[in-house]
Parts: structure tokens; sequence; C-alpha cells
């Protein structure tokens, strides 16, 4: 591969997309990944695209249960060494400077596989997460609903993916659940043997698999990551169905896993691509994709606003 994301050639013969495995990048002096950059960065961003919490959650954290922080954005970009906080900064692609980076660390792969473009790649809906967090802090056990390239910028990570493929540690409704609803999943020690456990560094990264769960840590200096991510025509359609057995299922119609039914899939898969084209202008408003996602997944579904609604508490009583 080129210099933005590098692997053995043998990885992406034989584990690219279905496995994990580890990568190397040129992305850790980048300018537009420093903190300066990062506060402007949060400075330009609407409030649904950050979230925010304590780095001392748990591996196996109750989302209900979530530990907040009583400080803004900017304050933990500016305190991060202290601010014992955990952030993401959700869909930097809306940023012309990121949607850049994003899109030339992925062409490094696609032309490193003989493809001349992202889309002859089978690379779309691509999007950004970067993630700042205070030393000692973790990311629960989760799973998502993407492909991942995550790349350690600064700071030491221990960062470990658990396969999934036998359904064993989420089953399809659980996963649905973790689309849907909130990404988190209960960890047991019982997983561990089936965990590919990884140390990254500055200049170091993985390659996450679509819904393969995974947690991470902190070590003991502030973190800087990027996950660069993408989803395949094979995954919008999948993700699709998730949406549309949970809208039914919350309906009280109780609805059978993606695949038992191929007929009755590809109707719930129209129907959910219609709305999403329908929707799809509203969705320049923050306030509007508030109230989407509330109609459509359920009254949590913007469960990250609480830590909004407390840092503005705190202030306000101050």
């Amino acid at each position: 591969m080129t210099e933005l994301l590098r692997a053995e050639r043998s990885a992406f013969e034989t584990l690219f997309p279905n496995k994990p495995f580890r990568i190397t990048h040129g992305l850790e002096n980048d300018p537009r990944l420093t903190l300066d950059a990062i506060l402007d960065l949060v400075k330009s961003l609407p409030g649904d695209r950050i979230e925010y919490n304590s780095g001392k959650a748990a591996v196996s954290q109750d989302p209900d249960a979530t530990p907040l922080v009583d400080l803004s954005p900017e304050e933990i970009v500016k305190r991060v060494e202290t601010a014992g906080a955990w952030m993401v900064l959700k869909q930097v692609e809306t940023h012309p400077d990121y949607k850049a980076l994003l899109e030339d660390a992925l062409l490094s792969v696609a032309r490193a596989q003989g493809f001349s473009s992202l889309r002859a790649a089978g690379f779309s809906d691509i999007q950004g997460f970067v993630f700042v967090s205070s030393p000692n802090s973790t990311t629960p056990f989760h799973l998502d609903s993407e492909d991942n390239f995550f790349v350690q910028i600064h700071g030491d990570k221990q960062f470990n993916i658990y396969d999934n493929d036998d359904r064993s540690i989420a089953n399809e409704d659980q996963i649905e659940h973790c689309i849907t609803k909130h990404r988190n999943l209960k960890f047991e020690e019982r997983y561990e043997a089936k965990g590919m456990h990884n140390d990254l560094k500055p200049g170091e990264g993985v390659f996450v698999p679509y819904l393969w769960p995974h947690y991470i840590k902190t070590r003991e200096t502030y973190s800087i990551s990027v996950a660069i991510t993408w989803k395949t025509r094979a995954v919008r359609r999948r993700n699709r169905l998730y949406v549309a057995n949970a809208m039914l299922r919350d309906r009280g119609f109780a609805q059978k896993a993606p695949g038992v039914n191929p007929g009755w899939d590809a109707l719930k898969v129209a129907f959910i691509a219609t709305g999403a084209a329908i929707a799809a202008p509203l969705r320049k408003s923050e306030g509007l994709r508030k109230m989407i996602r509330s109609m459509v997944l359920g009254k949590n579904a913007n469960y990250y606003y609480r830590a909004q609604k407390k840092d503005a508490g705190a202030h306000k009583a101050a």
C-alpha cells in the first residue's frame, strides 16, 4: 500500500474485509489531527456530532448509567490531560479538510488493490470519527455498523477485538439493538479466548470488520485516534433491515433475523430506502435530525445529548 495506510498484501488477500488485521499509517503528524486543529473542529460541529462522557466508564457499561463530566467539548480538548474524559467527533467528513483526509487514506487502499477510484473499490458512505481521550480512559465493549480502519495518532491504546462470526457474543437481536438503540454490549470473561489484543502506538492501527465487537483503553497519556469508516452496498442493506426490524418490533410486530425471509426483507429495505431519500433534505437541520431519530428509533435515540444538558446545567448553576 502507499504511505497513508499500509498492511501486508497477504492481509488484503486472505483477511479483508472479513477478519481484523494490523496496519500502519502515515497520519500521525498530520496538522489536521493536532489538539489545536481538533479544537477548531469542535467549534464548527453541531451538537449532535459531538458525544462525550467520563473516561471512567466500565468495559461492560450500562449506557443508562454512563458517568458524565461537567465540562464543555472545548474544555475537554484544552484540558485533556486532566479532564478524565472521553469524546468522539462524529461525521467529520462534513468538514472539507477532513473529507479530503479520509478519502486520501482510503484511496491509498483502493489503489493498492488495483482500483482506480473509491467507488470502484466499493468504498461508499465514507465517514470519519475523531476520538480525544484523557489518560486511562475506557471505550466500553460495543460493535459498530460499518467497516473501519482505526488509526492511532497520539498516545498508546489497548484495542481488543472479538470474533462474533458464530453470533455467540452478540446474537441478531443484540446486533439490531446496538445499531438502532445503543452500541454497548455486555462483556463476559469467556469472550477472551476469541479476542485479538492490540497494543497501538502512534503510526499504528487495526482494521475492524463490520459487526465485530471491541473495547479500547487509553494508556498513561492522552490519546488522539481516528476511525476511517465506510459502508459497502451489502452493509447498507443489512443496516436498513435492522432499522426496519427495530421499527416494527417497537410497534409490537415480531421480526425474523435478516436473511430468513428474503422476499419480506426486500420490501423492508425498499421502505427504509424510500424514507431515507425523503428525509435526506431535512437532515441538514440538527433539530430535524433529532426529531427524525426519535421518530424512527425511539425516544432514547438522542441519548448523547444527556452530557450536553448536564454541562449546560452545571455552567448555568455556576
